[in-house]
């Protein structure tokens, strides 16, 4: 018997080659896929980044890679860009987010971008600033901070999914969260799981937002009971 598809999105500043660590954990399970987004991993720099492009580029995926029934989990921005794209493909069977943020506001966004200061990074955090550089090699960490900041600040203006995106959804949607996490509140976690038709909200006790900092066993057990119950 086939294993089902899972793929597998990384977060905003994340690649591809972040989750494989992830990806190991669940090769007894599922048949993985996981892609870079445009501008990321290495990838070449678009103009600009945006929630769309980055759903036209899982599109493309699907599409190129002739998949169908998947199962998405999406960490961070990534459970963004599959609620994104389930709105309106039938390809999708069921998705399980972590650590996405869903309340976009001019003030949540200008919060979240004080924080994505290139020059701050390379002072304060000079590891993650080498991290950054080498994941995103040979294009500039620097730009796709920049790229990635200015798109939170047009998803503060402009939210990309709302109350009538959400009833477009009728998958079965798992919402998780760190208890730990500062960066997504357990509020709006909830609530977008409680306006999905078919969402469902999970804690993952002990949990922070960096990717690096949760336990991908636990995270893994997470993800294939989520798909299989």
């Amino acid at each position: 018997m086939a294993k089902p598809v899972l793929i597998i999105l990384h977060g905003a500043l994340g690649s591809q080659k972040q989750l494989k660590p992830l990806e190991d954990q669940l090769l007894d399970s599922f048949n993985i896929h996981s892609l870079n987004f445009s501008g990321h991993g290495g990838l070449p720099l678009p103009e600009k980044f945006s929630i769309e492009l980055f759903t036209n580029d899982l599109d493309n995926y699907l599409t190129n890679h002739h998949l169908s029934d998947v199962f998405i989990f999406g960490y961070s921005m990534g459970g963004y860009v599959a609620l994104n794209i389930a709105q309106k493909d039938i390809r999708v069977n069921k998705i399980i987010t972590l650590g996405t943020k869903f309340h976009w506001t001019p003030n949540s966004s200008q919060h979240e971008v004080r924080m994505l200061n290139p020059k701050k990074i390379e002072e304060k955090i000079p590891v993650f600033a080498s991290i950054l550089s080498k994941r995103h090699d040979p294009q500039d960490w620097k730009e796709v901070i920049q790229k990635t900041a200015d798109m939170m600040i047009e998803l503060g203006q402009n939210p990309v999914l709302d109350i009538l995106s959400f009833s477009k959804i009728k998958i079965p949607v798992i919402i998780g969260r760190g208890s730990e996490d500062t960066m997504v509140t357990e509020e709006e976690s909830r609530n977008a799981a409680n306006q999905l038709p078919n969402g469902s909200y999970h804690t993952l006790l002990s949990f922070k937002h960096p990717f690096e900092q949760i336990d991908i066993k636990e995270l893994s057990s997470f993800i294939k009971s989520s798909c299989f119950n």
